[in-house]
């Protein structure tokens, strides 16, 4: 826990530059932030666009097997895949640029050294989200495309459409790659004061009960193995952050007696 220091003692340190904003400053800079945001996340589509095509193939060869063949209903249908692979892509990779943009954003109050741990948790949160397309690659997406392809064979004949069906496959490692941040994001906000260990240990059924339903509602074959698949990293990383707050504390605790 941050120890409070009064507005002159704030005043008088020479990195503490808070200060009242009015709603239009607020705005303004929500808006610089936005522009960040998108102009990272629209560079990053222009780079991926390029490979989108070869990618796609790989991914359909992949997962669906080279048996399988996909269906474009409309001109447009290849092309707008191409866009969501290139839209999705970007927002993994530039996830440590719009981690860091939100935090800036909303801790603009705190004291100067805490702000700079936001520099601390971008880096991670890209490597959270390797680690989370890469779990999703060798124990969901195969065994999901699986019992779908099974279901869908008993009572229609297979003509997958391009745009609908390799959107499920990014959708997916999406999901994963955001899902994983939940370290990265509860670590932060246990450093600013928004939740602690107590809270999150006090929650923890609610926490473990939400996690199931999102796991139940998430896996398409209603399957209890496919749906444990899903809940189980969600609950594990939940624990995980915990134990990684703990052991954090101190350090946080010290740092804050040295204000």
């Amino acid at each position: 826990m941050l120890v409070e220091t009064s507005p002159a003692d704030k005043a008088r340190e020479p990195g503490w530059d808070q200060k009242e904003m009015p709603f239009t400053e607020h705005l303004r800079e929500l808006r610089n932030r936005l522009f960040i945001c998108c102009a990272t996340v629209f560079g990053l589509a222009l780079l991926l666009f390029w490979p989108a095509p070869y990618v796609i193939t790989w991914l359909k060869n992949e997962y669906l097997g080279k048996t399988i063949q996909l269906h474009a209903f409309a001109p447009t249908d290849v092309l707008f895949t191409e866009f969501k692979f290139s839209i999705y892509g970007a927002i993994v990779l530039g996830l440590p640029v719009l981690v860091h943009q939100a935090w800036m954003f909303i801790v603009p109050a705190f004291h100067p050294r805490t702000r700079r741990i936001v520099y601390m948790y971008t880096l991670p949160s890209l490597l959270l989200a390797a680690a989370g397309i890469a779990f999703c690659h060798f124990f969901i997406i195969h065994k999901v495309l699986t019992a779908l392809l099974s279901i869908t064979s008993v009572v229609a004949t297979e003509t997958f459409g391009v745009d609908s069906t390799l959107n499920i496959i990014l959708l997916m490692f999406l999901a994963f790659a955001i899902v994983f941040q939940t370290p990265t994001i509860m670590v932060a906000l246990a450093r600013i004061g928004v939740v602690n260990t107590s809270m999150l240990r006090k929650y923890r059924r609610y926490a473990a009960f939400g996690i199931l339903l999102v796991g139940g509602i998430a896996a398409p074959d209603a399957s209890p193995v496919t749906m444990l698949l899903i809940a189980g990293p969600m609950y594990i990383l939940y624990e995980a952050s915990i134990w990684i707050i703990v052991l954090l504390e101190k350090s946080w605790r010290r740092e804050s007696e040295g204000l």
